[in-house]
């Protein structure tokens, strides 16, 4: 259940392209892979969504880009600060429970959540991350670190538009590449629209389970708007979703994809 919570700033530094910021939490507070919080950035009505990157300790870590005003001002906090907080909200990814191996694909700032994702993912798992350029990169050490961490053999494999990490360009490639050599569980995505569109198609094709976490501008992150509202494919033919509610975690097959 979400609540408002006054959490102190207990780190804030560089993260590849953006921050990477740690909270304290209450002692009670749980989230699942995928869920997000939304930050009250200073005199701003709206509230900022950020995804939860991991949770440790009472400790909330949260990633994001410094893009507009409110994340610009959230990247000039100071440690010791206390932060308006509403957490955790919206529906996150369902971690399969079997030992067959889960593929987790990440596009740029979209890489944060699936961190959470693979720390709390029993099974063994791959991991896919793309990004624009290696400066622009997100948490691919933490990525390495937990994979060696976890013993189970998994890869982390980097594609980057500019070849300047990895292989050049998308992670559409590798996924082709990857999807026939194990029989996956699941595939856990988030990323921008295109990329998630081509990862659906791919393995709806692949007859692999698919999850996607959309990213979509909101405004109330509560479900009250139709600022974030997406067409899906329901029991009675196609209806709209609010993303910051419903989802942000869908099934691939469940999206309405052509705009």
């Amino acid at each position: 259940m979400a609540t408002v919570e006054q959490m102190k700033l207990l780190a804030l530094a560089p993260e590849g392209a953006g921050f990477s910021m740690t909270l304290e939490a209450p002692p009670a507070f749980a989230a699942r892979p995928g869920q997000f919080a939304a930050l009250l950035c200073g005199e701003k009505m709206l509230r900022r969504p950020i995804s939860i990157c991991d949770l440790t300790d009472n400790r909330l870590r949260l990633v994001f880009e410094s893009k507009g005003e409110g994340t610009r001002w959230l990247s000039q906090r100071k440690e010791g600060e206390r932060l308006d907080v509403l957490a955790p909200l919206g529906n996150g990814y369902h971690l399969p429970a079997g030992e067959r191996p889960v593929l987790l694909i990440g596009g740029g700032v979209g890489a944060p959540p699936l961190y959470f994702a693979l720390k709390e993912t029993a099974a063994p798992c791959d991991v896919i991350l793309g990004f624009r350029t290696a400066e622009g990169r997100y948490l691919t050490g933490d990525f390495s670190d937990l994979l060696t961490e976890k013993g189970q053999g998994g890869k982390l494999y980097i594609a980057t538009d500019d070849g300047t990490m990895g292989e050049q360009g998308t992670v559409v490639p590798i996924l082709r590449r990857l999807l026939p050599q194990k029989d996956w569980g699941a595939v856990l995505a988030c990323g921008p629209k295109v990329m998630l569109r081509a990862v659906a198609a791919l393995c709806k094709e692949a007859g692999v389970p698919c999850q996607v976490s959309l990213e979509e501008r909101m405004g109330c992150c509560v479900g009250a708007c139709l600022g974030c509202a997406v067409a899906v494919h329901g029991e009675k033919g196609v209806r709209y979703a609010h993303v910051c509610k419903d989802g942000p975690v869908f099934l691939g097959e469940e999206v309405v994809w052509d705009d």
